[in-house]
């Protein structure tokens, strides 16, 4: 469900065609329906975003008990500052809920983490269906629809959506392989990283804390997921 917010103010400033009372029944009408599995966005980072409005929407979120938590930062105006508060405040939060963190920006009770959602970070192949959806197949080629939806023929069946593709190069499988399992509090393989960037880089971000060891596998503890892009930019 894409809630978005709480705050009336907030999704209208986003154009959102609901308001918060709106969201909440929408959420108490799937429950009665026995959808025993709901998933929630949220969206901060927004300039007009307060910290106390932030925290209601994440407090009025868990008073529902999805299973499942996505929240994404919207940085058009607002300052890294502020946008690494506000994560530091849900990560809080819903630590506190007994959310698993299993991935930057998304959270679960439990044995509800994404299937769909973790085979797009292990590289499992995937059809996407539907204008502009992307897949990927033999683990080196990416393609993706058209926008435009398929007229119909005379003979009155749906023609094929137009496809273009490209195979991924050496190069962009390299950098798919550091930069998607690190999304993730699994992390990657120790041997798997090393033999795929600068050994010397790898030991200096264990030794500032940027990366931690985990069993035989490397991550990058929560407390440095804001600042992964940064990285993962420097292993690549």
């Amino acid at each position: 469900m894409g809630i978005q917010s709480f705050d009336d103010g907030i999704l209208k400033w986003m154009n959102r065609r609901h308001d918060s009372s709106r969201a909440g029944e929408a959420f108490r009408i799937l429950r009665s329906g026995g959808i025993g599995n709901i998933s929630v966005d949220l969206i901060f980072g927004l300039s007009q975003l307060s910290d106390e409005t932030w925290i209601q929407t994440i407090e009025k979120t868990l008073a529902l008990e999805p299973e499942h938590i996505s929240a994404y930062q919207l940085s058009i105006e607002a300052g890294e500052e502020l946008c690494r508060r506000q994560y530091d405040i849900l990560c809080s939060r819903l630590r506190g809920a007994g959310y698993h963190h299993y991935e930057i920006s998304n959270f679960a009770k439990p044995g509800y983490e994404a299937v769909h959602n973790s085979a797009y970070w292990r590289r499992v192949p995937y059809i996407g269906l539907g204008p502009g959806a992307h897949s990927l197949s033999s683990g080196n080629i990416r393609s993706w629809n058209s926008q435009t939806l398929p007229r119909r023929r005379q003979d009155g069946r749906l023609a094929t959506y137009s496809r273009e593709e490209e195979v991924l190069s050496p190069e962009d499988i390299r950098i798919e392989r550091i930069m998607l399992p690190l999304r993730t509090d699994e992390g990657i393989d120790a041997d798997e990283l090393y033999s795929l960037s600068d050994i010397s880089t790898v030991r200096t971000l264990l030794e500032e804390g940027a990366l931690e060891e985990y069993g035989t596998r490397i991550r990058i503890p929560e407390d440095h997921f804001f600042t992964s892009d940064e990285i993962i930019r420097e292993l690549i």
